[in-house]
Formats: C-alpha cells, structure tokens, sequence
C-alpha cells in the first residue's frame, strides 16, 4: 500500500480514517453544528474552499497524491464510505438527544447530520467531486463532455448550496385566529419569535369527502373486519351497499344535522349553525338472518356526540369522523414595510411575501369544518435557487447523455 498508483485499498482507508477521526472529534468536542454559516460567513467560506479546489487542481499536474484525489479509484471509495453512512442513517432512529441512543448516540450516529464523521466523509467527496470536474474541465471537448459537466457541476452546486444555505433557512409555525393579525411564529423549540410580516385569519374553510358508513365491534370498538376493515360512501347516487353480512340503504342524508332527543329515541334534523355534523337515516338488514334494523347514524362533532345504530348484540353501525378534500385559508397579510395582501392560501399553493412562503398545513381538528383557527408554516430558503439550479443542470446533463452519447472515458482523460 501507499505506492504510487494508488488503489481502492488507499481510498478505503483514507476513509476508514475520516470516519475514526470524526469520531474523535465526536467525543472530544461534541456534536458539528452549521449553526454559525450564517450570511456572509457562508458565501465567504463557499468562496473560499472553490478557491482552495480550483489550486490544487492546478498542482494536480505536478503532485501525484492530488491528481488520486481526482480519478476513479477516489471517487468510488469516497461515495461507497458516504453511502455506508447514509445507510447507517436509514436504518437508525435520528434524534437531537443522542444520550438515548446508547453507543450510536455517543459516537454521533443517530445524529448523523451533526456528526463529524458524516461532515469529513461529505467534505471528502465533494472535494473529490470538485477535483474530477476540473480535471475534466482541461480537456474539455464540446459535444462529449457537456452531459459530464452538466452532471457534475449541477451535483456539486446542489450539494454545496444545500450545506451553506442551511443555517439561512428558517422554519416557523404560526397559529392566527378569525380576524386577529398574528404577528408571532414559534420555532422548532418552540420558542416565541416577532415576525416582520402579520396574518389575519378572514375565513376558514374545508370541503369535505361524503360521509361513509362502517361496522364496528360492541365489546372491542375496533372497525370491521379487523385487518381490512370496509367501508360504505354514502352520496346521492350511491345510497345502497353491503357491509359484511348487512345490505345497507339510505332513506335521507342531512350535511349539516343536530340531534333532538325524544323520551324514547334521536332524532336529527338540520341545523346550519356551529358544531352541526352529517346524519344519515339507515336501514341495514341481515342476508342470513333476514333481521332488519333502521335509525340514525352521525359522526358526531365538537359539540354533538355521535350516534351509533345497533345491529344486534356483536356489531354497530357507526359513521367515522369527515375526512377533508381540500382546505384554505382567505387571510389579510400585513408587512412592517407597507404591504397589505389579500389572499387565499391552499396545501401546497404557499403565499409569497417578502421571500417568506406561507403554507397552509393544519387547523383546528376538533372542531373540522367549524375551525376557527388557521395553522401556518413560514419558510425562507435564500439559498433555494442554487440548488434548484444544480437540479435543472443535472436533468440537462441526462437528456444530454441521450442526445451526445457517453462521454470521453477516464483512461482516454488519464492518456491526455
């Protein structure tokens, strides 16, 4: 080993010693935090290592140990190492509090992100990365090396833009209640934090899926049967079905009910206020038995209670909670700068104002439909635009592959 051509054993141990020497790190001065490549440490620190990659590139010509650093044998070993890592992530539960991760936890394992062997191995391959594409970069032939470039510098920019940026990039939730600008966000700890931007709440609202009818179990409540429980979706044009051994039908569907409870049954009726919930009139009747049972079935809400049809003395006929179809948001967006916007915000349709997005991701789920709260998530990514760069060259470089063929080989590069 160590003679000149170097080979995979050489790679495979620089890396063996990478990950040994992150663990040290590890150990002796805890977790690696990016929280300090922050705007411009960040841009000057990127600015900084091309600057170092772009000389030894240059002395790659004259040192024999750079010029390894930029063939096959180093860029398999150094992926292969990075990929075993990713896999160790993959298969490991990730956590911030690695004292409840036992021996992977203290050697930074089931933080694999902050882990300083993770850090030096992904360092060493983008340098390896950096150090192939400028290597390529001095024989550069139009037609056959464009795909490679593309390839390459679109990975390298992603993978780098995405390290930088990621002490940039903000992520808050914001609660906003009906018609009262919000100006606080918490963050991941959920610490209190005054934005420049404020949102109030206008409307709420939520399309929900027809309601479905299911079987339940007396004694142990679980849905019917147990494995793959089925159900039955109640609309205008399907109001009859078979659940098990029960044909169903539909006498009358109330979107919107409340209960009005006799000395002797439920009955429901409409009612188009807060906490109303869908009913349904049905009457199930036994294919074996020929038993017929009828009444009300409701989901229930907030403020009713559901309401359940007895079968017989081993399954009920229940109406599980409304699932939702689509929710947003009509809101008012103030900027301490001036602005005022009127908007309706969708899952996955984020507002943008002042490089924040603003997406819609929850509500008030025990109320549904009747929410009078909206949840919020605030994303700013200024650094977004670099990696989706990197992405869009990536593609080029494969359709690039198709149209120009395979480029030039490494023992042609080699030659040169």
């Amino acid at each position: 080993m160590w003679k000149h051509p170097w080979t995979y054993k050489e790679g495979l141990v620089i890396g063996a010693g990478l990950v040994l020497t992150g663990i040290l790190l590890q150990l002796s001065v805890g977790a690696f935090s990016t929280g300090f490549l922050q705007f411009p440490v960040n841009a000057f620190t990127g600015i900084l290592y091309l600057l170092i990659i772009s000389i030894l590139s240059k002395q790659s010509g004259k040192n024999k140990i750079i010029r390894w650093f930029s063939e096959l044998e180093a860029s398999i070993t150094s992926i292969s190492v990075f990929l075993v890592l990713v896999l160790i992530m993959g298969l490991t539960r990730q956590s911030a509090a690695p004292d409840n991760f036992g021996l992977l936890g203290v050697l930074g394992f089931s933080n694999m992100l902050s882990s300083w062997s993770f850090v030096l191995i992904f360092l060493y391959m983008m340098s390896v990365l950096g150090l192939a594409t400028l290597r390529r970069l001095k024989y550069f032939r139009l037609k056959k090396d464009i795909p490679f470039m593309l390839n390459h510098i679109g990975l390298f920019l992603t993978l780098l833009a995405a390290v930088l940026g990621s002490a940039d990039m903000h992520r808050y939730q914001m609660v906003v209640g009906k018609d009262t600008p919000e100006w606080r966000v918490t963050d991941e700890n959920g610490k209190l934090i005054e934005m420049d931007l404020a949102i109030e709440l206008n409307e709420f609202t939520i399309d929900e899926y027809p309601p479905k009818l299911m079987l339940i179990d007396n004694v142990s409540g679980k849905t019917l049967p147990e494995k793959q429980p089925v159900n039955l979706l109640i609309d205008k044009e399907h109001l009859t079905g078979t659940l098990l051994d029960w044909n169903i039908s539909v006498a009358k569907i109330i979107e919107n009910s409340a209960p009005m409870i006799a000395k002797d049954s439920v009955q429901f009726v409409e009612f188009h206020s807060e906490g109303a919930a869908a009913a349904v009139l049905a009457e199930a009747a036994n294919t074996k038995t020929g038993k017929i049972r009828s009444g009300w079935v409701s989901s229930g809400s907030y403020l009713f209670p559901y309401h359940a049809l007895k079968l017989d003395e081993n399954v009920s006929l229940v109406m599980p909670d409304p699932e939702p179809k689509r929710f947003a948001s009509d809101v008012n967006v103030f900027t301490k700068d001036g602005k005022n916007i009127h908007s309706v915000i969708e899952v996955n349709k984020p507002l943008k104002v002042n490089g924040w997005k603003i997406y819609q991701i929850s509500y008030d789920e025990r109320k549904g439909k009747w929410s009078t709260i909206s949840k919020f998530e605030l994303v700013r990514d200024p650094w977004i635009g670099l990696v989706y760069a990197g992405i869009v060259m990536m593609i080029l470089g494969a359709i690039g592959l198709f149209v120009f063929g395979k480029p030039n080989s490494e023992k042609s590069i080699s030659a040169e």
